[in-house]
């Protein structure tokens, strides 16, 4: 075989064929960007197989969607709810077997009892609709921060819909991708001792290339290989969670991409001023959840993360499943999102936040990751974890634990590449807790942030 009148001298036999099974839609041209990404002298060990799964109408499709996307306004509130909800309940009711077994669609979106994590860690088929395409869905699994696994039912359709909404938030800070055919549009980042890697191209982005790599030094034959790779293949976007930026930090790659992408955890102000003083360019906190994929990004002059999705509707709620206030902080609940083969009805996060409207729509305030906790000062005080999070903020760290014990004594946990921090982090802290312990975090995936032994830091 050839691709553009090019032997494939360093692909395996019907390697194109075998990447089209991945790929659907793979022109040679599509086939010379996978190879690009797999044969360069510098490249990672690529452990996995992956891709797009897209059919040609698909792709269609999508391009359609970003458009609606890209036009669409967010502009509801609890007095004024938006137009599609109640057919998405009509429907999710009809179609969906839990809603089903529940009976009758609720009059009103109040009606319906609120879920959790752990009724779809029990049975994810029940959340299936009933004429969703089995032969089309994919799975995965995640085990967020809690560690608890939980299998998402997805499609290659509602994987391709992340980046519209990327784009939407990447439009905000003014910055439209425009890298195409043979050139790498995305690089995806990890950092983890075993990390899932793999090459793909984006079909409607006329196939440019999209990697997953681990910046770990075990998948690389040099660890300088790191950045010289990243610096050839000039991906126009770089996503990644904290703990990959805090080591790609450390890098000499020169490579200026058009925007970072933050994702899957908190990200301190601190870090991200970091990242945009040595890459020079915007770099985004996307709140997101893999049961609904993009749901908000941070906007300073929104004073929060600013909702990206049409079709989300966000409800705060207390305890007890009632919504507080606008301005009162309660647990992050949402429903519809644009994953057709998992809709949720009043679908508890874990999440914690306010809930404001104004000039840049519903606006999510103060957000933070995981039930709220109070931590007792040494004046016997009780403070929110949020106060913590605003006393670490000047730090430019990725990872971190806070821990009190039972005798009101504190701990701080920070990943090995934020211990040189430790003082300035011990003098932060000191106003609240005097004395501290610092401890290395030894974890390489996500952790409760904040825990403790107090029989009363329940928030």
């Amino acid at each position: 075989m050839t691709l553009a009148g090019k032997p494939d001298v360093n692909l395996p036999g019907g390697a194109w064929e075998s990447d089209r099974d991945y790929c659907p839609t793979l022109t040679q041209a599509g086939a010379r960007m996978l190879e690009k990404l797999r044969s360069h002298p510098c490249a990672p060990q690529y452990r996995n197989r992956s891709g797009n799964k897209l059919l040609a109408g698909e792709v269609e499709a999508l391009r359609a969607y970003e458009q609606e996307v890209m036009q669409a306004v967010v502009a509801w509130s609890a007095a004024a709810p938006p137009s599609w909800l109640p057919d998405f309940l009509r429907a999710t009711y009809a179609t969906v077997p839990y809603y089903c077994a529940c009976g009758s669609p609720p009059a009103r979106l109040i009606d319906a009892t609120p879920i959790s994590r752990a009724e779809l860690a029990h049975d994810i088929a029940a959340f299936v609709p009933d004429n969703a395409d089995l032969a089309r869905m994919i799975n995965f699994q995640t085990t967020g921060t809690t560690g608890h696994p939980l299998l998402i039912a997805s499609h290659p359709l509602v994987a391709g819909r992340y980046l519209a909404f990327h784009k939407r938030a990447l439009r905000r800070f003014g910055v439209t991708l425009r890298h195409g055919a043979g050139q790498v549009g995305v690089m995806l980042l990890g950092h983890q001792r075993r990390c899932f890697t793999y090459v793909s191209v984006t079909p409607t982005m006329d196939e440019s290339g999209l990697a997953k790599i681990n910046l770990h030094v075990d998948d690389w034959r040099e660890p300088d290989n790191r950045a010289r790779y990243l610096d050839a293949m000039a991906p126009e976007l770089i996503a990644g969670d904290p703990i990959s930026f805090a080591e790609l930090l450390t890098l000499s790659m020169t490579h200026k991409p058009a925007a970072l992408l933050s994702v899957s955890m908190m990200l301190l102000p601190g870090m991200r001023a970091r990242l945009e003083e040595r890459f020079g360019c915007p770099v985004l906190d996307i709140y997101s959840l893999n049961e609904v994929g993009p749901v908000a990004v941070y906007d300073e002059q929104a004073g929060g993360h600013v909702l990206l999705q049409h079709r989300l509707y966000v409800e705060i709620l207390d305890r007890e499943g009632r919504p507080v206030a606008d301005g009162e902080r309660g647990e992050i609940t949402v429903t519809g999102g644009f994953n057709f083969c998992l809709p949720l009805v009043r679908y508890r996060t874990g999440d914690y936040a306010s809930l404001t409207h104004g000039p840049h729509g519903p606006v999510l305030v103060g957000l933070a990751g995981r039930s709220p906790l109070r931590y007792r000062m040494i004046n016997g005080e009780w403070i929110n974890n949020i106060d913590i999070t605003h006393a670490l903020k000047p730090l430019a760290i990725a990872l971190f634990g806070v821990h009190q014990q039972g005798d009101g004594s504190v701990v701080l946990r920070l990943a090995p590449g934020a211990m040189p921090q430790a003082d300035r982090a011990r003098t932060l802290l000191a106003p609240f807790f005097g004395a501290i312990t610092v401890e290395t975090l030894q974890a390489q995936d996500k952790i409760i942030q904040y825990t403790s032994d107090l029989q009363d830091a329940m928030a």
